[in-house]
């Protein structure tokens, strides 16, 4: 027979006013038990009451807890909303692994408002037992279907960091840390971007010791004891977001020596040969990037001279030669050649970098013929780089405020950065012996808010010197002049010469593809249906 809501109603009555003796009262909190089989408005009523006395009858606890599963499937998705925001009063003692491990697979729904329900609950369990709560999550992330597994990830990513250090006590930030290992053995990309971010805002980790452990962890990750595959769009794309994730984590005392070494081997002379699964993304230009933010983080490099080499080698490529001239003093060729600032300013970031702990390359372990030829390259391209230098502070001159937000504006105060820092390094390169001394923020960091002012303050008029690019104010000795065959007319540098992904390094998008695996390779197949 049914259970009616008056049924529900005298039992919970009878339960209420018991006080003490309700363990005496078994049978009526069955028949509350029972009124998950009644109609929509019994189940409500049972959702209510089952966990109200809950904690008085252990010996029906599986029995309560499967009852209120079976609510929180309802079709009904008010019934399964009011089940759901009861769920926490079950996560008591043993119970709490069981209902995060229930409060998990639910996060696979697609209503909204009970997808934040089940959120809530599962803060609210946190507060309560913190360490047993992540012990379902993970669980899930483990073991559950696939959907389950990449919400979990989210939650966790997101809501963490929201917790109080009272809740995320040292011992659940180390249970997290041991956790989130075990999971990376087998993440997609997108997964892998967000454990990451989980990890590295955790406190116990903040420390140097802590920084160098989460570069290990990325490391393991890279496969950087594996040669690279250029032409495999993948594992291109693996390196770069391990490389990504690791670079926040780079500091003067932990170091990014095993990425910039590998970036130097393995990298750079497969340069023209890379392949990415992202459309219209500029991978010469990102490799060169990040490059170049990890450079000033390297520590000692066994291979230091050949890996400077390899550098130099890359920086000749992206200088050209000066067109030559005819006998009447004209160039021979109708076009001159393209100037990639954007390519230069990362590559010649680089190489001052590492030539700071080997100052005597360009004078020792650089050939004679090779050397003249860098140091025409380093003149024709300083000279254009003054022209635009030029063009960009005429184009800026007396722009302030609104007028620097747009985004024609936005390109030029970039391009004067770009353009500034390779002046001011090729500044360095002309000292005799060169010197490797001048800071620079590389263009594409985040924007203070003093410098577009004082990029419209650098628009002002300059009178320019004759050689503005050997200049500097440095009383050292410069290079000696070059042939006159050089010293020919200043041109205006043709357009093109900036990447069009110019300022912009922000790159999370996409993951790798073809599943999982170690490093993001092909997951096992899981159990599919409810777990609980």
């Amino acid at each position: 027979m049914a259970v009616t809501i008056e049924d529900l109603y005298r039992n919970y009555g009878i339960l209420a006013d018991a006080k003490d003796n309700l363990s005496q009262h078994k049978d009526a909190y069955q028949v509350i038990l029972d009124g998950v089989k009644g109609g929509p408005k019994e189940k409500r009523l049972a959702a209510q009451f089952i966990p109200k006395f809950f904690s008085s009858f252990p010996e029906l606890a599986d029995a309560a807890i499967n009852a209120q599963l079976d609510l929180c499937e309802d079709e009904d998705v008010s019934i399964r909303r009011q089940a759901i925001k009861e769920l926490p009063r079950f996560a008591t003692g043993e119970n709490i692994l069981r209902v995060a491990d229930i409060l998990t697979q639910l996060l696979q729904t697609d209503d909204t408002a009970e997808f934040n329900q089940v959120n809530t609950a599962l803060v609210s369990i946190f507060k309560m037992d913190a360490k047993g709560t992540l012990g379902g999550l993970f669980s899930q992330i483990l073991q559950g279907e696939d959907i389950v597994r990449e919400r979990a990830i989210k939650f966790l990513s997101t809501k963490l960091k929201t917790l109080p250090e009272d809740v995320m006590t040292k011992e659940v930030e180390d249970y997290v840390f041991a956790e989130t290992k075990k999971v990376l053995e087998d993440v997609t990309g997108e997964e892998f971007v967000l454990l990451m971010r989980l990890v590295s805002g955790l406190r116990v980790l903040q420390t140097v010791h802590g920084r160098q452990q989460l570069v290990e962890m990325v490391v393991e990750q890279a496969f950087l004891e594996q040669a690279l595959n250029p032409a495999d769009p993948d594992t291109v794309d693996r390196l770069l977001q391990c490389t990504r994730q690791a670079l926040p984590l780079f500091s003067k005392n932990v170091h990014s020596t095993r990425f910039v070494t590998y970036f130097c081997e393995h990298v750079l002379p497969n340069l023209s040969t890379l392949t990415t699964p992202v459309a219209d993304l500029d991978i010469q230009l990102e490799v060169l990037k990040l490059l170049a933010e990890m450079s000033p983080y390297c520590g000692d490099m066994e291979k230091l001279e050949a890996n400077l080499n390899m550098l130099f080698t890359k920086l000749l490529e992206f200088m050209p030669l000066p067109p030559e001239e005819v006998e009447n003093g004209e160039n021979s060729t109708s076009e001159e050649p393209k100037l990639q600032f954007s390519y230069v300013e990362c590559l010649l970031f680089g190489f001052h970098q590492l030539g700071r702990k080997l100052p005597d390359f360009l004078l020792d372990k650089v050939d004679n013929e090779r050397l003249k030829d860098f140091k025409i390259r380093l003149q024709y391209f300083a000279r254009g780089l003054q022209v635009y230098i030029r063009q960009l502070r005429v184009a800026l001159q007396g722009k302030t405020g609104d007028a620097l937000k747009t985004d024609e504006n936005k390109i030029k105060v970039v391009a004067l950065k770009i353009t500034n820092n390779i002046n001011v390094l090729i500044k360095d390169l002309f000292h005799n012996p060169p010197s490797y001394k001048s800071t620079v923020t590389l263009s594409w960091k985040p924007v203070q808010r003093t410098e577009a002012a004082a990029a419209a303050a650098a628009a002002a008029p300059k009178r320019p010197s004759a050689e503005e690019m050997g200049s500097g104010g440095s009383t050292k000795k410069q290079i000696s002049p070059l042939p006159r065959r050089d010293a020919r007319q200043i041109y205006n540098p043709p357009s093109g010469k900036f990447s069009a992904s110019i300022g912009n390094f922000n790159y999370e998008r996409g993951g790798f593809r073809g599943g999982r695996g170690r490093g993001f390779g092909a997951r096992g197949n899981r159990s599919r249906g409810r777990i609980y």
